[in-house]
């Protein structure tokens, strides 16, 4: 899945490096409720046994690499897969700042909306953004996520509780 400027592509063994930076910066880890450091040895396992199918895993993780650079800049994840119920969630993230606000997030989330869409015949996604994770909230809503619901104090940040957003995609017949 690529375009003139950036490819979601399946995790090499080549992006350990990025992949355990991201995963152990502790300021990131309210995004994805990680309390502990991943080790080297359990992420090249996990790259390992990244080519196993989401209908086994129930999930994907799909590299964003700018093509022009031969770069991984960030991931996005498809989670709780759901072929009974025809559903995924959505996660994103683009690491540095330097790469945000540049277009390539709006660009791999709609790559992975038509993944879903049309390769996997999902019926709907959805995605769980904290409140105070504006650029997220307006990425999605900018590709069509309707919000639906609010949960109350569901984060705790280490000083306070903060809701997350719901938002959800259905795709349109």
């Amino acid at each position: 899945m690529s375009n003139s400027v950036i490819q979601l592509r399946a995790l090499e063994p080549d992006d350990i490096h990025f992949l355990f930076n991201l995963e152990n910066d502790m300021d990131l880890w309210h995004l994805s409720h990680t309390q502990q450091p991943f080790s080297k040895h359990l992420l090249r396992q996990y790259i390992k046994e990244a080519d196993r199918d989401i209908y086994e895993a129930k999930q994907f993780r799909f590299a964003i690499e700018l093509l022009e650079k031969k770069q991984v800049i960030g991931f996005v994840d498809l989670f709780d897969f759901d072929p009974k119920n025809s559903r995924a969630g959505i996660g994103i993230i683009i690491k540095n700042k330097a790469n945000r606000n540049k277009g390539y997030g709006k660009i791999a989330l709609q790559k992975i909306i038509d993944y879903g869409f049309n390769i996997l015949y999902l019926h709907q996604l959805y995605a769980n953004i904290s409140v105070s994770n504006t650029a997220s909230i307006k990425l999605f809503e900018n590709a069509g996520f309707m919000l639906i619901g609010n949960k109350k104090d569901w984060h705790f940040t280490g000083k306070a509780f903060e809701d997350e957003l719901l938002f959800q995609l259905i795709k349109k017949e």
